[in-house]
């Protein structure tokens, strides 16, 4: 049964990737279609490590908004994980960088 958590840390990672490129997964957030291709990866990576939610499942594949898709982070990461990958894809690593924290003190 090791394999399965194997699963959990390939949507953990898919998760991470899909936040990480807003820019290029959303379009007005809402999931384009490469990113509808990468949640979906995420869901079957979900189902294989016994992690099914089929309520959660299927409103983020009918409608795959930001919000919804945010609820699906949620369940694989730590808020402040997502927080920090939100802010890395919306204004760039620069941005989320030790050198943003040091122009403001």
């Amino acid at each position: 049964m090791k394999a399965l958590t194997g699963y959990r840390k390939y949507a953990e990672n898919l998760m991470r990737k899909l936040l990480r490129g807003y820019r290029i997964y959303f379009s007005r957030d809402v999931l384009n279609s490469d990113g509808r291709r990468l949640l979906e990866d995420i869901i079957k990576s979900m189902i294989y490590s016994k992690e099914y939610h089929p309520g959660l499942i299927r409103s983020v594949r009918r409608n795959p908004s930001m919000e919804n898709v945010l609820k699906l982070a949620r369940i694989l990461l730590a808020e402040e994980e997502i927080e920090d990958l939100l802010k890395t894809g919306i204004e760039g690593p620069i941005h989320n960088s030790a050198w943003h924290y040091l122009e403001q003190e």
